[in-house]
């Protein structure tokens, strides 16, 4: 049976900030959404109804009211695990973003199994969140950091990285599925068989891709894979991490105290069953509660449809921007190699000026080096433009875009 297209404007509807007015007066077209998405009334509607009807701490409590938000908070882990494919809901962690759940394994995972003089791989492409950590890690550990480059087309040099794993001691693979500059989407799959072929684990940055198309953890055989709520629907303040069972039960807990305890006495502890050893404290209910609505939400879509819809409007978007005078695109040309994220510069308009003009014609983009600073010295340059794509955008808001862009071309004289 064919797939049936994206009700988009019947989307629409569902999301109420999308009938704000913003600028001179105009209607927000919003494409940001690599940074962050909308969410529709479900989300919304699930935090306020846990706050206004059955607010209370998880796990302890035996009233009613801890019951209900316990099974509620726990749903959500079941469909998170769904969602993805994990094989149990105890490789199930949350934390309150992507960032921490990097993080969390740099720090408990990293530093008792990363060896003195082995190499850590990631990729020119990288965010911050999935540099830093490693930096910070290999200076610890005496390990040498090391860049897949990325090359003009805006593809990964899978030569390279192959010669990394024949020369390099590498104790640990970590990269981002789908560029959050680019676009690129990676050839996961080759990437992890290549990568255990030779027993090295791999973490995936998924804070792209989970939100845009499918992604199946036993498929694509990951060790660790770490995204965002809020860029899917969801609220901001929660992360997900993914870790293999066999893996989970060998890594000490990250933060210590509350929920990832069983018994505490005075010179020692036992600490709780998987996945709760790593969620110490009171988490973020509301919030997880609110992914779940936004799970829901997603899933009654289906995510093929989701990359189906972005794969169509970014191939909408690209070929009228390629029609504009002294325009770069960054990244591949070709829409099925990329997620819904274009970047882009105009002449020699900074990007922070024209987003400033598109912003009055009710046009958010993003501008700036994306917490990519790495990629934008690859790229020689300071920054750049960067529309992003989800669910409730039309071709009729790129055709906004595409006109405030002209507009801001007349302005700049360029």
């Amino acid at each position: 049976m064919q797939k049936s297209a994206l009700s988009v404007y019947e989307i629409r509807q569902d999301f109420p900030i999308l009938k704000r007015k913003v600028g001179n007066n105009k209607a927000l077209v919003y494409l940001d959404n690599a940074a962050t998405t909308q969410k529709p009334f479900s989300v919304i509607n699930a935090i306020h109804d846990y706050y206004s009807n059955y607010n209370a701490n998880i796990h302890r409590a035996v009233h009613q009211l801890g019951e209900e938000a316990t099974f509620a908070y726990e749903q959500t882990r079941e469909k998170v695990a769904k969602f993805i494919n994990a094989s149990s809901t105890e490789e199930i962690i949350f934390t309150r973003n992507a960032t921490e759940a990097i993080n969390l394994v740099s720090y408990s995972w990293g530093r008792n199994n990363v060896k003195d003089g082995q190499s850590i791989v990631i990729t020119e492409m990288e965010h911050h969140s999935n540099i830093v950590p490693w930096q910070i890690l290999s200076r610890e550990k005496n390990a040498k950091l090391c860049y897949i480059g990325v090359d003009d087309r805006g593809y990964l040099r899978m030569d390279e990285y192959k010669s990394f794993l024949d020369t390099s001691n590498v104790g640990l693979i970590s990269l981002s599925e789908m560029s959050n500059v680019l676009g690129t989407i990676l050839p996961l799959n080759e990437i992890i068989n290549l990568a255990h072929r030779d027993g090295v684990p791999v973490l995936v940055d998924a804070a792209q891709s989970v939100p845009h198309m499918p992604v199946d953890v036993q498929k694509t055989d990951c060790d660790f894979l770490a995204f965002s709520a809020h860029k899917m629907l969801g609220p901001t303040g929660v992360g997900i991490l993914y870790v293999k069972r066999k893996i989970l039960e060998e890594m000490p807990p990250f933060i210590g105290g509350g929920d990832m305890i069983k018994e505490v006495h005075k010179q020692n502890t036992v600490y709780n069953d998987l996945p709760y050893r790593f969620e110490g404290g009171t988490p973020n209910i509301a919030g997880v509660i609110g992914f779940g609505a936004a799970l829901d939400y997603l899933n009654s879509i289906g995510m093929d449809r989701v990359r189906d819809h972005e794969i169509d409007i970014t191939k909408y978007a690209m070929t009228a921007l390629a029609d504009i005078k002294d325009v770069t695109l960054y990244g591949p040309l070709d829409a099925n190699d990329r997620g819904g994220v274009i970047s882009f510069n105009i002449a020699d308009i900074h990007p922070h000026d024209l987003a400033t003009i598109m912003n009055e014609s009710g046009v958010a983009i993003r501008s700036g080096h994306h917490c990519a600073q790495v990629l934008m010295e690859r790229l020689d340059v300071p920054a750049t433009s960067r529309a992003s794509f989800y669910i409730y955008n039309t071709k009729e808001e790129v055709d906004i875009f595409i006109d405030a862009l002209h507009n801001a071309r007349r302005i700049f004289k360029v």
